[in-house]
């Protein structure tokens, strides 16, 4: 798939803006932490393919994120856990992860944050929401990318400790077998009990977790 790069971004770029691009992953799921990631990419050194993550295949997300990683003049992952999620609401909780993210990386004063569709979190500098950036500005879709992959890692890790809700297929999402699954053995410390079908059910709270990652000028 070609990259996509929103018009106005050559625009930004005659304004001297440096733009951090911002996406999150994971506010639909039953279970686990919601992801987000800020992307910097370098205008001189090209990624090809990127694209919203949830038009690539698993293999072409893992090889982008990789990619990402070490071409990217800077980029940040982090979350916002059940805990937060059930406290804030999942959107609120997405925010938070989203300025979790863009903090990390102490955006200059020239920086323009461009934000996956129409909310954007609390910043000290330029934000401006794009709808569908992750399949329009390449910087978003980078960040998409950033913020599936970190997910789905977690979500593979958390399946190894309740192996019998298949984590490792559905990611936490409200499958069918993820449903037969509370049916039978009632929900975790890592579902949603803001979310049905855990409302009104007891669970304890998840952990917060960070990654950060920027190259020296």
């Amino acid at each position: 798939m070609a990259e996509r790069r929103i018009p106005l971004k050559h625009e930004y770029a005659q304004d001297g803006k440096v733009i951090y691009g911002v996406d999150e992953a994971g506010r639909g799921p039953l279970a686990g932490p919601v992801y987000a990631a800020c992307v910097v990419l370098d205008p001189a050194d090209v990624i090809e393919g990127l694209a919203d993550s949830k038009q690539l295949s698993e293999k072409k997300r893992i090889s982008l994120a990789d990619q990402i990683k070490q071409r990217a003049r800077a980029w940040a992952i982090a979350s916002a856990s059940v805990e937060e999620i059930d406290r804030l609401n999942i959107l609120q909780a997405s925010l938070l992860a989203m300025q979790r993210a863009v903090v990390s990386l102490r955006p200059i004063s020239n920086a323009l944050v461009l934000v996956d569709g129409n909310h954007a979190p609390r910043l000290d500098c330029e934000v401006q929401t794009v709808i569908r950036g992750d399949s329009l500005v390449a910087e978003i879709s980078a960040a998409s990318i950033l913020a599936k992959t970190a997910r789905d890692i977690e979500m593979l890790r958390l399946h190894e400790a309740y192996p019998v809700y298949g984590f490792d297929r559905h990611k936490g999402y409200p499958t069918k077998a993820h449903l037969e699954a509370i049916r039978l053995h009632g929900i975790t410390d890592i579902h949603r009990r803001s979310f049905a079908p855990c409302v009104g059910q007891s669970v304890s709270g998840a952990r917060t977790t960070s990654f950060i990652n920027q190259k020296e000028a």
